[in-house]
């Protein structure tokens, strides 16, 4: 009877993880617990070049996920961006590589994300030390496919 429980427990879990998957969500995950972000996708040349230009504000939980074709060497910068970010680097798994806190707005000094990085995830500034989101934490979107550690299902 306790295995039946359990496994019933564990199946709705499963269920409302994929629920949750959504294309305009991010879930990050870690030992802090779960963050939810609602995401602008942005997965072309020129969707990633715009990036988050012009905007003046952002709601708290909300953020924008890049996703490349490949997996590369990402590098940013705050030309016209007018909010402050934090920018997540995750390898292909969804893994969290490197997190740049506080990127001044409209700096144009090259922000480094390193190799291998497949996604990134842009978010009001400050909010990944308020979230205590850490390199290694887990990305979890319907883009994340490749060996995903969290897969969406």
């Amino acid at each position: 009877m306790k295995s039946y429980i359990l496994s019933g427990i564990f199946a709705l879990q499963a269920s409302m993880a994929a629920a949750l998957c959504a294309p305009d969500r991010v879930t990050v995950m870690g030992d802090f617990g779960q963050a939810r972000f609602t995401v602008e996708v942005a997965d072309d040349n020129q969707e990633r070049a715009r990036g988050l230009m012009d905007v003046q504000a952002m709601a708290t939980m909300s953020g924008m996920l890049f996703v490349y074709d490949a997996p590369q060497h990402a590098t940013f910068w705050m030309r016209n961006t007018y909010i402050g970010l934090d920018m997540l680097f995750a390898a292909p798994d969804g893994t969290i590589l490197e997190i740049h806190e506080n990127a001044v707005p409209l700096d144009e000094t090259v922000i480094d994300g390193g190799e291998g990085v497949a996604f990134v995830l842009e978010i009001n500034g400050g909010m990944a030390a308020r979230l205590n989101i850490k390199a290694g934490d887990i990305l979890q979107h319907p883009a994340i496919t490749d060996g995903a550690i969290s897969p969406c299902e």
